[in-house]
């Protein structure tokens, strides 16, 4: 028989933390979900425009925006960009979806 040692006892502080960080967790897939609801109307509204499904000026925009914000939250702000450019791209591959939709 292979007996393990018995785990030490998760401290007060550290599953108070956990939970926070959880909480955290929820809220950030909720945020996201609300944001891709408001981007999948804008692929929608571009396709009908006809306007593309990208646009670079906005991006880089947003992408300056954010690593202000970043920096001011003490946060890294290469990391905050990296964070952005994922949701962005799959957004763009909504837009593009949505765009080969109408087209058909």
């Amino acid at each position: 028989m292979d007996q393990q040692a018995p785990k030490p006892a998760i401290p007060p502080e550290l599953a108070e933390l956990r939970s926070s960080i959880d909480n955290i967790d929820a809220a950030l897939v909720h945020l996201l979900a609300e944001r891709f609801k408001c981007t999948q109307k804008v692929g929608k509204l571009k396709a009908t425009v006809g306007l593309p499904p990208a646009d670079p000026n906005r991006e880089a925009a947003q992408i300056a925006r954010l690593r202000r914000l970043a920096e001011d939250s003490h946060l890294d702000p290469d990391f905050a960009e990296k964070f952005l450019a994922f949701i962005v791209a799959e957004v763009i591959r909504h837009h593009e979806a949505i765009r080969a939709g109408a087209r058909e």
